[in-house]
This record gives structure tokens, C-alpha cells and sequence, in this order.
């Protein structure tokens, strides 16, 4: 079958290796000169950043793509076990370095909040039991008919925590307020607030702390090239500087596509890569999404964004690891600023990946490479961000510099910004989300748009905006997901 797939992202790649290696024909149209979409690197002066996921977590469902397509991940990629996982600096001087080793965390816990060591155990637990009911439900189940749902296991379903918040279980958890932040954070992983989402998101730190966390040696943009070879190998053509206009339809069944340019590529299937909010309600005729799926998507809550201030320095801080999180005073205050305020939070929890401390050659001699992301609200008229802009970037090298990088700013070789403008720009991501939607609400998760959507026949959807989410394994199973359809119900 003739295929095309709108945008060379990680779940159209994915998809374009699946599906020509099924011996379709597979063309991908990518509005961007070079693939990847928001996992995407950028090197300059010496420097070298990636600029999209930092961490790697479960590997084995990138393997299963390469193996599916007859090739060894270890002929592509090197993947390195990330230990210490994150550093954690804390406003009252604490700091944790977080572990696979869970004796390695307890014993830390014990000097900083002794009286959670036997918590921090049990929460592991709890979070793997949310994991296990979970993962054949929601992760590895494309939920799109009956037939997806004839062996699950329903009481295990309704055994995954999703009418309480994150921050109303972990509360009853944790005594300390180090680990109730601590396990609240990777609500963010989704882009989403830990006071709002449902806790079956505790499954996150299991994945993290239990399944382990990984950086791809050379940078996580070495993920995009892998995939690049590998499908072009199997005779996927891949065509950049070229942005999608229209989906063509005929009797709501897909025709082709149509580029701005005005050229129409011919298609019996297309997928999307585009978020699938600019999928349905840009892209799509309205004649073919009824009013009801239209206002639906219109109305979704999309996750948070992120501003990114990338610094090359001429100087490494002893204090930093490869991963490291400088928290906020007021972690509530932050996340009711993003979410429902919709303003940069004035006291932001500072994320930097130093991949330079892994790979030395990511920075001049003796210099470091930062990669800095705070959490940013989406796209509103509430930031300007032509004004917000360099207040953010004075603000961040403000606060490192008072958490112990001691004159940071006059050591600063190369300065760059990335803005919730610039991911909508580059990338048409819904109001600028970095995550497709947020999971701020008790199905939210489950809710996500289907990678078949059900009012045009041959559209298919991947990518973080689709089910299951957002992050490089929720992607590539999004693909599988896709694949798994189009083969059920075109062949």
C-alpha cells in the first residue's frame, strides 16, 4: 500500500520502519530540514546539546522495534546505564542522589528523613503493582475496540488509584517534604501537575527507579539517526521542507495529502506525526470530524511546556552529575502558577542535563554543555513571551548561581533559548505542550486520541499526542499500536 507519514518525529520514524518493513510503500513528509521533531540536538562553538528527552527509559521497547524489523539495537546504539540517576538539591541544603540501588536511596533516606525509609520501600512496591495492572491494559493495548478489551483483567483495572490525586497519595505516604517532592516530580514526565493527576501516574518513579534510566552514548539525538538509517535501509523515502496543508478525503476515506506548496501526494493510508490536535482540527476537512470530536479536541487541556535556556560554559561545577534538579520553595505554588494561573512561575524547579559529564567531547576542554528546562504554561495571552523571554533567562542564571554555581553568568561561551513559541512554531505542538495533553484529571490518561481515528477511514495517529503518551517508549509503542491497526483493518 501506498503510505505517507506527515512528520519525521520518533513515532513517524518508528512507524515508517514497521511498516516498510512489512513491504508497504512509505514516504515521509517532514516540514522541518532534518528528522527527530522535539528530539533534536543542536551543536555550535564546540558545544553540542540535545534538546528533547534527556533520559532513556525501558529499552527493551525500543529493542523489540529493531528486532521486528530482522536488526540488533546494538548495531545502532550504545546504551549506557545512567548512575547516579538524577541529583536532587533541595532549598534547605539537603542533597540526594537517587539510585537504581534502592539500598543505596534507603540509605540516604536515613539521614535526611529516617522515619520514611520503610515508606520509600513499600511506595516502590505500590508503584509496581500499578504497573503490572496497568502496563497490558493501557501500555501495550492499542484500546481502540472490543477486541482490545476481551482479556484484560478488570479487577485489576479498577485497582489502579486514579480517584485520588498524586500529591493525595504520596502525602499519605511520606512524612518528609524532601521525598513527598521527590516522588511528585515525575508526574512532570507527562507534563502534567501532581495536585491535579490521577495517582495510577505513580507508576512513573517504578519505571524510573526500578526499570532503570539510560542515556544513549553521544546523545539521545544518536536515537533519530539510528532510526533515519534504519528506514531508509528497509526503502523509506524521506522528504524535508515539507509542511502538510490538507489531508485529502473522498466519501471520508483517505485520497492524499496536499503540502503548502500546493503539491497533492497521493496516499491510501496516512499517518500523523502532527499533534493530533493540528491533525483533526487543521488538517482534517470539517466535513469529515463531526462537530462533537471537533469541540472535544478543541477543549482537550493540553500538558505543560517547558522554557529552555541552553548555556555553553567554559567551566564544570564539581556539583553536578549527568541529570541533576534544583526544586522550588513552594512546590504547589509552582504548579497552580503553570496550570491554572498560567504564568511563569516565579520560583521554578530548575532541570539541567550536563551531558558533558558522560561525554567530555559535548564541551571544550575543561567547559560544560547545560541543558536547562523549567516547566513553562502553554500558549495563553497570560505571557508575552517577546517580553518574558530574557526575564526567564536572567532568572534561571540567577537562582543557579544562589544553589551553589558560583558565578555562572561570567563564564557563559553560548546562550540560547527555546520558548513555548518556538515549539508550536517548529513543531505545531498543541498551544506549544511539549506532551500532547495533560493527564489532570481521573481518565485523562486513558483518554488520550486513538492512533485509528474512527471518522476517516485509512488516518492513523502516533506520536506523545496520541495514546499511550508522551516519552520516547510511550511513542515507539505508538507506532507498534498503529501498525497493529492499520493491519487489522486495512489488509
Amino acid at each position: 500500500m501506498d503510505i505517507k507519514i506527515i512528520g519525521a518525529g520518533l513515532g513517524g520514524l518508528a512507524a515508517s520502519c514497521l511498516l516498510a518493513h512489512k513491504g508497504h510503500d512509505v514516504t515521509i513528509l517532514e516540514k522541518n530540514s532534518s528528522p527527530g521533531g522535539k528530539i533534536n540536538e543542536v551543536s555550535i562553538d564546540g558545544y553540542r546539546f540535545d534538546t528533547g528527552p534527556s533520559l532513556l527509559t525501558m529499552p527493551f521497547i525500543l529493542e523489540k522495534l529493531f528486532e521486528y524489523c530482522d536488526t540488533k539495537m546494538s548495531d545502532y546504539l550504545d546504551i549506557k546505564p545512567v548512575d547516579p540517576i538524577c541529583r536532587y538539591f533541595y532549598p534547605n541544603g539537603i542533597q540526594f542522589d537517587c539510585y537504581q540501588d534502592t539500598c543505596l536511596n534507603t540509605a540516604q533516606i536515613q539521614e535526611f528523613a529516617p522515619n520514611d525509609v520503610q515508606a520509600y520501600k513499600q511506595f516502590i512496591s505500590y508503584a509496581e503493582q500499578l504497573f503490572e495492572r496497568t502496563k497490558d491494559a493501557f501500555l501495550y493495548n492499542p484500546l481502540y475496540g472490543l477486541s482490545d478489551l476481551g482479556n484484560l483483567n478488570f479487577i485489576d483495572f479498577f485497582k489502579i488509584d486514579a480517584f485520588q490525586t498524586v500529591s493525595g497519595r504520596i502525602d499519605k505516604e511520606f512524612e518528609s517534604e524532601e521525598l513527598q517532592q521527590f516522588f511528585k516530580r515525575f508526574t512532570t514526565y507527562n507534563g502534567s501537575s501532581p495536585y491535579q493527576a490521577p495517582a495510577t501516574l505513580n507508576i512513573i518513579p517504578y519505571v524510573e527507579l526500578s526499570l532503570g534510566g539510560y542515556y544513549l552514548n553521544g546523545g539521545m539525538y544518536t536515537l533519530i539517526k539510528a532510526l533515519t538509517t534504519l528506514a531508509e535501509s528497509k526503502g523509506v523515502n524521506i522528504h524535508y521542507d515539507t509542511e502538510i496543508a490538507k489531508i485529502n478525503t473522498a466519501d471520508n476515506r483517505i485520497t492524499g495529502i496536499t503540502d503548502t506548496a500546493g503539491e497533492f501526494h497521493t496516499a491510501d493510508i496516512v499517518v500523523s506525526n502532527s499533534d493530533a490536535s493540528e491533525t483533526y482540527l487543521n488538517m482534517v476537512n470539517k466535513e469529515d470530524v463531526s462537530f462533537l470530536k471537533r469541540k472535544k479536541v478543541a477543549n482537550v487541556e493540553p500538558s505543560c511546556s517547558g522554557f529552555v535556556l541552553m548555556l555553553g560554559i567554559d567551566k564544570s561545577y564539581n556539583a553536578l552529575t549527568h541529570h541533576n534538579i534544583f526544586f522550588s520553595e513552594d512546590y504547589q505554588r509552582e504548579f497552580k502558577q503553570i496550570f491554572e494561573d498560567k504564568v511563569m512561575p516565579e520560583d521554578p524547579t530548575i532541570y539541567i542535563a550536563n551531558t558533558s559529564y558522560t561525554n567530555p567531547e559535548h564541551a571544550p576542554e575543561g567547559g560544560s554543555n547545560l541543558f536547562i528546562l523549567v516547566n513553562a504554561p502553554y500558549l495563553s495571552d497570560n505571557v508575552d513571551w517577546s517580553s518574558e523571554e530574557s526575564w526567564c533567562k536572567e532568572l534561571i542564571i540567577r537562582k543557579l548561581q544562589e544553589h551553589g554555581l558560583t558565578d555562572l553568568r561570567d563564564h557563559i561561551q553560548y546562550s540560547n533559548t527555546i520558548t513555548p513559541r518556538d515549539f508550536y512554531q517548529k513543531y505545531r505542538s498543541n498551544k506549544g505542550s511539549i506532551y500532547g495533553t495533560s493527564s489532570n484529571s481521573k481518565l485523562a490518561a486513558f483518554m488520550r486520541p486513538k492512533n485509528k481515528s474512527r471518522s476517516v477511514k485509512g488516518l492513523y495517529l502516533v506520536g506523545g499526542s496520541t495514546h499511550p503518551g508522551g516519552g520516547i517508549p510511550l511513542v515507539t509503542l505508538s507506532a507498534f499500536h498503529a501498525v497493529e491497526l492499520i493491519n487489522r483493518f486495512e489488509e
